[in-house]
């Protein structure tokens, strides 16, 4: 398995490399708007979705060479889409593309079948240099969730990553709770998630309530003993 996040820029449409077939799954319209602009000078990207359902059924539709799948949608998520389109298309691949960086996501999307996951932090040129490893074959991770995929797949290679607790958490309670966890205000979280602060609270004080905690410290303990921070 290839290890590598690409750091070395990306030739232009016209070079050797060609262009490849790209299809955005993300529940944020202006996100996906972001990536189309930034990713058109080397790929084609085909289509869009922004719900399970539309991915399956586009996906189905484009025949894409690389998907860009997002984590945490509504009705499952990157992993609902993987799992709907398990043994059909064996020719897509699929990158997680995601603000989420616990281990948690990173291995339940590679066991799903994704063949790399990378954070939302990367660069335009970072990301379709992944894009070109990806359809290629390899497997790209970021350098820091490399880790986490070796060791879960050394250690307990057919175990399920379960947590009684955790998993009465939504993944977009996760994605709350984690950066609640790391110290960020409610309206950077709101930023970062693209979200009202408003549903941040929400979100919250869901998360208090079925983890029986009284305020945001003791999620804060709770999530690092978990290792989610």
């Amino acid at each position: 398995m290839m290890v590598e996040q690409p750091t070395a820029p990306v030739a232009p449409e016209g070079t050797g490399l060609g262009r490849l077939r790209v299809f955005l799954v993300d529940d944020h319209a202006m996100f996906r708007a972001g990536v189309r602009a930034e990713l058109g000078a080397h790929v084609e990207v085909v289509g869009e979705a922004s719900t399970v359902a539309e991915a399956v059924s586009r996906i189905a539709a484009t025949e894409p060479d690389v998907v860009l799948l997002d984590v945490h949608m509504p009705d499952g998520g990157g992993r609902a889409v993987l799992e709907a389109m398990r043994g059909s298309l064996t020719e897509v691949r699929f990158l997680a593309l995601s603000v989420s960086d616990a281990a948690e996501d990173v291995i339940g999307l590679i066991r799903a079948g994704a063949r790399g996951y990378v954070t939302k932090t990367i660069s335009p040129d970072e990301l379709a240099a992944a894009i070109r490893r990806v359809a290629d074959g390899d497997a790209v991770f970021s350098p820091r969730l490399a880790g986490f995929v070796l060791d879960a797949f050394a250690a307990r290679p057919d175990a399920p990553v379960a947590d009684p607790e955790l998993d009465q958490l939504t993944n977009r309670e996760r994605e709350v709770l984690r950066l609640l966890a790391r110290g960020y205000a409610y309206k950077e979280i709101a930023r970062e998630l693209y979200i009202s602060i408003k549903t941040v609270e929400t979100h919250v004080s869901n998360v208090l309530r079925k983890l029986q905690m009284s305020n945001r410290y003791e999620l804060s303990r709770w999530a690092a003993d978990r290792r989610l921070v």
